[in-house]
């Protein structure tokens, strides 16, 4: 039994991200011509262009499934009023342990893309989900890449306003 996670999007980057979704779909029947016409130029031992255009069918068809997942759990627009925790929707004022400066980072799909300045921190990373949940004034500890951990600190939160 697997839970299924919603994936908060601003409006903008959900539209954005159904365009990109419907044109993959529509793109379907070049790519199976493209096969086709590969295919007929014979000995697919030896024929890249097969080959390659297989593979990007492959890619396209998994950019397809990922997108169609992202969209239909998605939450679209509705960042949360109060900010009492981190959620996604919420801007975050992070301050690393051994920094004297702090960040603010979006909390949220890393589909969002970028808001000015703003970086988006997905709650499936290590960093996102140690904060998430977390309230004014914690601590909290992530693992890094490299096996050791990092201490952060949520010193801020506030609902994205876009």
């Amino acid at each position: 039994m697997t839970e299924t996670q919603v994936t908060w999007l601003t409006q903008d980057a959900f539209d954005r991200l159904k365009t990109e979704l419907d044109e993959l779909i529509a793109n379907r029947p070049v790519i199976a011509a493209e096969i086709n016409a590969r295919r007929e130029e014979g000995d697919l031992k030896e024929n890249g262009g097969y080959h390659a255009a297989r593979e990007e069918q492959g890619q396209q068809e998994a950019r397809i499934r990922q997108l169609q997942e992202l969209l239909r759990t998605a939450q679209v627009g509705t960042s949360p009023t109060s900010a009492e925790e981190a959620a996604p929707g919420t801007v975050l004022t992070v301050k690393y342990e051994d920094d004297e400066d702090t960040e603010k980072v979006l909390l949220g799909s890393r589909e969002e893309g970028s808001h000015g300045d703003l970086q988006v921190i997905s709650p499936n990373s290590p960093l996102g989900a140690a904060l998430l949940g977390a309230k004014k004034g914690e601590d909290r500890e992530y693992a890094l890449p490299d096996g050791g951990s990092m201490r952060v600190t949520l010193v801020d939160i506030e609902p994205f306003t876009g």
